[in-house]
């Protein structure tokens, strides 16, 4: 009889198990399986995209080197593979030819390639500021003195069609200077800017830190028209130019809507983690070699360049519809056409963050 009881009991936790119930005896509580469960469903699948940064050491492109550097693709389960590129220009020519998956440069390519019929996306803005310089040489300061100068200069760019470029002829526009009336000649940044500013292939160029530090210490040039805070850029410029984002082709964002969510999610998070941190904090994070051999005055020139970072990576209101303004001045790809700034770029992916 005893062994009929215990036999039926075995049944009956069976038939327990197996309708749902839960049982002790094997060590496992029913909260525990359930979080365990809930972990798994949590954790998204694995993916992998590459993103191409204009300038990787430049600290305008600082938020996407430390988002690697603090795991923050790491944890959203995806493989970000960074590839630096010197120009925002280049970035954006890949992504539209579908080499990579997102592009790191500034907002205004994505108003620049919609005039073509082209529609990349941006999902979330790294700077509130261009954080650019227009840097004069020394032995020309007395003879340049503002954009009204600039006709027949050789002024320095990143590169053709860049966002320096760009900056480059609206500041001259401002004084009635057309494009033809200079000569816009590509240097890149760091070592190869200084160069040219040295041995005297441009007489002024738009550069960005640590590059502008550097060329101040050595007293090779001097700061002509700044652009590194969201105050100074207004002053400059007549309104909020936000610069360096992340962008990607509209059709991928449409076919990959959780992947896009997690990217955002990670450079949210580090932007942040900026805005809680010292400039030495950040810096640490980041490569050696990004100092260009000189730490402390990389983290001078971060120190003043903070107030450039966005501390949400939101869009600044009305700041499409003067940045399309500034375009229209001298941009042939969207003179007198009609943009739909709407789908230039969302807030959507950076309101749903987490």
């Amino acid at each position: 009889m005893q062994r009929t009881i215990a036999t039926l009991g075995v049944i009956a936790t069976i038939i327990l198990a197996a309708c749902g119930g839960a049982t002790n005896n094997a060590g496992t509580s029913p909260t525990a399986s359930t979080a365990v469960s809930a972990s798994a469903a949590a954790t998204p699948v694995p993916a992998s995209l590459t993103i191409m940064v204009g300038g990787l050491n430049k600290q305008i492109y600082l938020p996407n080197k430390l988002t690697e550097a603090l795991g923050y693709f790491k944890d959203q389960n995806l493989t970000v593979n960074l590839i630096d590129e010197p120009s925002g220009k280049d970035a954006t020519s890949a992504l539209i030819a579908g080499e990579v998956e997102a592009s790191s440069g500034s907002y205004d390519h994505t108003i620049d390639v919609a005039g073509l019929g082209k529609n990349l996306v941006e999902v979330v803005q790294l700077l509130r500021a261009p954080g650019e310089a227009e840097m004069v040489a020394t032995a020309k300061a007395n003879d340049i003195k503002g954009p009204a100068d600039f006709k027949g200069r050789n002024l320095g760019v990143t590169s053709i069609g860049s966002g320096t470029h760009g900056l480059t002829q609206y500041l001259a526009s401002t004084k009635g200077i057309t494009p033809d009336q200079f000569t816009p000649v590509p240097v890149g940044a760091g070592d190869t800017f200084i160069a040219a500013i040295k041995q005297g292939t441009i007489d002024a160029g738009m550069t960005t830190e640590p590059t502008i530090s550097r060329l101040l210490k050595s007293g090779d040039a001097k700061v002509l028209i700044d652009l590194r805070t969201p105050e100074l850029t207004r002053a400059a410029l007549g309104g909020d130019y936000p610069f360096i984002s992340v962008y990607m082709r509209a059709d991928w964002v449409a076919q990959n809507k959780g992947v896009v969510q997690r990217v955002v999610n990670a450079y949210v998070k580090t932007l942040k983690w900026i805005a809680t941190h010292s400039p030495a904090e950040i810096a640490d994070k980041l490569p050696a070699d990004y100092y260009a051999g000189d730490k402390d005055l990389y983290l001078s020139a971060l120190t003043g360049s903070m107030p450039m970072y966005s501390p949400d990576g939101k869009m600044p209101a009305g700041a499409p519809d003067f940045i399309l303004k500034v375009l229209q001045t001298y941009n042939q790809n969207v003179k007198g056409k009609t943009i739909d700034l709407t789908k230039t770029w969302t807030n959507e992916y950076v309101d749903a963050a987490k």
